[in-house]
């Protein structure tokens, strides 16, 4: 079966596209061509997943590019649904022929899950459901103010809210919620939407609520929305009191009576002064990187000095760049690319090595022969990435090819350490405010309600911070977490995939060599085990419970200790 290169593909229509699904939907499948037939599946299918990959992409390299974001909203609305359409009729009959090839065990099941909520009919909302993102995304792209007589981006101004002084950072933070607030009714209005679109996608689907479709949707078959809310109650039990005690000596280590948000970063984060500035330019970032992962494992430099040398890495901040970080892939070329938004700082470094963990991942799992043998659930697809910012972390030093003097990377790795410990209860937030939102959808539906439910999850779990005469910004958090947006309910995998990542850093600390070789090997099974047996695989334990948790928060508590020490 002949296809076409990636080029022509970009510019093909529906109306060339689909003879080609025709001819796979016609074709005898049997036993023995099975291995053929989904081979050819699965290219075309790196094709349709590429182009989208590449206009996707291209909308956050530069919002204001209104071509990209036509040529986006062409495929959205005249290619992506067919050929989801066209695919459903594929996967119903792989299912329907009884055919188990070698290693598909894991992806049937899930084809068969999905296969259960495809609605034809749904197509058009989820286009629309995307559509709704990307509004969302211009809004906060387009944000920003003017400082010191410099119109300046957001995100460019809050890495100046890292300064030693205080006023300074106060008189920051109000001019960036200020902004952030100008737009808390265009926030609104997408919202309002956006529970439209996902209450008549459940409803389409048959489903009691948007959680149950969306955890279909994401073929959670491992774990049940029950389980992510033991591990909510887990983190308050075993981490807030822990998150306290960080409180407690970051007010001592900075002076202050009381925690105000401007004293905090993205309300989960401490921070440290001077602050450690990590290079000038792209390329030394890149450098000093590549040394460090040829250093942890030849493998993993080469894979990156790979996406040094074919541009597969876009990593400063510019005027009109999309907002936050992330890697995508090239499923054609078995590549993937990273963006993200650096300005210099110690944080762009934990950032690009956690993308970089994801990048490894594809690396990896493209080597098997199917697509559909690639998509790792996310809840370890984050340990690949969270785990490697652990991993690299004792190469940080300057005499290791690293970033820092030695105190200097001591204070990285403390508030690296800091950070992560913290970000379980913000977690928690997020996580809790999304079952209730879809547990309570006519409620939620007002946004009223969702600035009263978030201000109480706050208090709840992050009670050391004195949110005093800023309520209005304190209840309109959950407009600015962008995955309560655009990725609904993705949120438990960064805390469960942090103890996953927790435990292969300590099995790293007594013997790197053999933790490093159960990485590799877990990301190369892809998609092709369970979520236990990834977790397994990589010499750790798939956990929701107060003492699997309680060990990492000793662990982390006593290297904290430590760093304290050098400090």
């Amino acid at each position: 079966m002949k296809l076409p290169d990636m080029k022509d593909f970009m510019n093909m229509s529906w109306e060339e596209i689909e003879p080609i699904y025709e001819a796979l939907k016609t074709r005898d499948l049997n036993h023995r061509n099975v291995e053929k037939w989904l081979k050819d599946w699965s290219s075309l299918r790196e094709l349709i997943s590429e182009r989208y990959a590449r206009l996707q992409l291209a909308t956050s390299l530069d919002t204001q590019d209104e071509e990209a974001e036509e040529d986006f909203h062409i495929y959205l609305d005249e290619v992506f649904p067919p050929a989801e359409a066209a695919d459903q009729v594929l996967k119903e009959k792989l299912l329907a022929s009884g055919l188990r090839p070698d290693g598909m065990e894991i992806p049937l099941k899930k084809m068969r899950v999905k296969a259960e909520l495809f609605r034809e009919e749904n197509l058009p909302l989820l286009t629309e459901e995307y559509k709704l993102g990307l509004q969302y995304n211009k809004v906060f792209g387009a944000q920003s103010v003017e400082w010191k007589g410099e119109e300046r981006t957001l995100v460019q101004l809050k890495s100046k809210l890292q300064t030693p002084e205080r006023k300074t950072r106060e008189e920051l933070w109000r001019l960036l919620s200020d902004r952030q607030l100008e737009d808390r009714e265009k926030v609104n209005e997408i919202w309002g939407k956006l529970m439209e679109v996902r209450l008549q996608l459940a409803e389409n689907a048959d489903k009691e609520d948007y959680r149950d479709f969306s955890w279909q949707k994401r073929t959670r078959l491992d774990y049940e929305p029950a389980d992510s809310l033991q591990f909510v109650d887990a983190v308050e039990e075993v981490v807030v009191p822990a998150a306290a005690r960080v409180y407690d000596r970051y007010q001592e280590r900075m002076g202050l009576e009381r925690l105000r948000p401007w004293d905090v970063i993205n309300n989960r984060s401490t921070m440290d002064f001077p602050v450690l500035k990590a290079f000038e330019t792209e390329d030394e970032f890149t450098s000093r990187v590549s040394g460090i992962y040829r250093k942890l494992d030849p493998k993993l430099g080469k894979y990156f000095d790979l996406m040094r040398e074919e541009n597969l890495l876009d990593l400063v901040n510019r005027q009109g760049k999309g907002p936050g970080a992330f890697c995508t892939s090239f499923p054609t070329q078995k590549r993937p690319f990273i963006f993200m938004n650096a300005v210099g700082l110690a944080t762009d470094v934990r950032t690009l090595f956690h993308e970089s963990g994801h990048a490894f991942h594809v690396f990896e799992r493209t080597q098997l022969p199917y697509i559909h043998q690639w998509h790792t659930g996310l809840e370890f697809g984050e340990v690949a990435s969270t785990a490697m910012e652990l991993l690299t972390s004792r190469y940080i030093p300057e005499g290791e090819g690293g970033f820092f003097t030695e105190e200097e990377s001591a204070r990285y790795r403390r508030g690296h350490l800091e950070n992560k410990l913290l970000f379980w209860p913000y977690m928690a937030v997020v996580v809790a405010f999304q079952h209730w939102v879809y547990q309570h959808h006519q409620q939620a539906s007002d946004p009223a309600s969702c600035d009263q439910k978030w201000s109480e999850l706050v208090d709840r779990f992050l009670p050391a911070i004195d949110w005093d005469d800023l309520q209005d910004v304190k209840e309109t958090g959950w407009q600015r977490k962008l995955h309560i947006h655009r990725a609904p309910f993705y949120y438990i995998e960064y805390g469960l995939s942090l103890l996953g990542a927790v435990q292969l850093w300590e099995n790293a600390l007594n013997d790197e060599r053999d933790a490093l070789r159960k990485y590799r090997q877990s990301l190369g099974l892809g998609g092709t085990a369970s979520l236990p047996d990834l977790y397994a695989a990589a010499g750790v334990k798939f956990a929701f419970d107060a003492e699997t948790l309680g060990s990492a928060i000793d662990l982390i508590e006593g290297k904290l200790q430590e760093f304290e020490a050098v400090i």
